[in-house]
């Protein structure tokens, strides 16, 4: 049957993997699992994973890449990850790879994703674009130049923690006005509780059942809809996305920007406003080539099936 690479993206409940045939990176097969920051337990359960996958599909596995929310440094210790704070200093890649006799490569998700959009997806044919993924946070990945950017330590890619307003409010990383506090998923529930509960949402209200129970789904579900508070909510949170853009393209001077993560599935109006506040945020933009802004293409499994391109690299 050949050989196959597996990868994994690694979140706080949930690790998501996938079977990547070598030679096509054509995904044959695909299962989640409970995930943990306990470093031993999730070494099994990691392993255990990854032998269903490979006796299921009867493919050799060669090796296995994992995807890690935080600081997941190129020697495959996790040195500090939010959403899995107890694997902080946990040397996963090394007691992965000896528990299965096969390499193991480890990387930040965010980046992980980005080698996917790359090679198969949104960023295709583009050698200087930032994936930026908008959920529970944000994370970034970049192709500077048409290579992957990593940094010193594989570290590259935490802008949303790169702060915006230095009076602003604390985050629970207990930064003050982090790129992430206004611009993730987390920053439009907020929004939407907000407009909601001073009266400027009703439509929302009455979909949600209560001020209370506003989210950024309700916000989407608006927008679609073209509900104009909706609309005017969204819009706000499309100019706090596009400052951190903005940015980020003053520095690398970037092509392209994709947009992944959950908040993808709102579609046109998500991308179309952030587009637009991009032009109009971006100090110099009538002076340079547009930026573009389009959706991501390879949805939740990006992650995974990114990991699994990077590992196929040390074949």
């Amino acid at each position: 049957m050949g050989q196959a690479v597996i990868g994994i993206d690694v979140g706080g409940t949930k690790a998501l993997a996938v079977t990547v045939e070598v030679g096509t990176n054509k995904v044959v097969d695909r299962e989640a699992s409970p995930s943990s920051d306990d470093g031993p337990t999730l070494v099994d359960t990691l392993a255990n994973l990854v032998a269903r996958l490979g006796a299921r599909t009867g493919r050799e596995v060669a090796a296995v890449g994992l995807g890690v929310a935080g600081l997941a440094h190129q020697t495959g210790v996790v040195h500090y990850s939010p959403n899995l704070p107890g694997l902080g200093g946990f040397p996963i890649g090394p007691r992965l790879q000896e528990a299965l006799g096969v390499p193991v490569v480890v990387g930040n998700d965010a980046t992980a994703g980005t080698f996917a959009e790359w090679q198969l997806g949104a960023g295709r044919d583009t050698d200087n674009f930032a994936m930026v993924t908008l959920g529970t946070g944000i994370g970034t990945g970049f192709v500077v130049d048409g290579r992957l950017l990593r940094g010193a330590s594989g570290f590259a890619g935490e802008s949303g923690h790169m702060v915006v307003d230095v009076d602003g409010p604390s985050h629970r990383t207990g930064q003050r006005g982090p790129w992430e506090y206004f611009a993730s998923g987390t920053a439009l529930d907020r929004l939407g509780r907000k407009a909601a509960t001073s009266g400027e949402f009703p439509w929302g209200v009455a979909k949600a059942g209560g001020a209370d129970a506003v989210t950024s789904q309700h916000v989407a579900a608006g927008a679609a809809e073209e509900e104009e508070d909706a609309l005017r909510i969204l819009d706000g949170f499309c100019r706090e996305v596009s400052q951190g853009l903005a940015n980020l393209v003053l520095v690398l001077d970037l092509e392209l920007v994709v947009i992944g993560g959950g908040l993808c599935s709102i579609g046109e109006p998500l991308r179309a406003g952030v587009e637009h506040w991009l032009l109009e945020l971006l100090l110099g933009s009538e002076y340079r080539p547009a930026v573009r802004v389009v959706l991501a293409k390879l949805g939740a499994e990006a992650e995974a099936l990114g990991a699994a391109l990077i590992a196929t690299k040390v074949l």
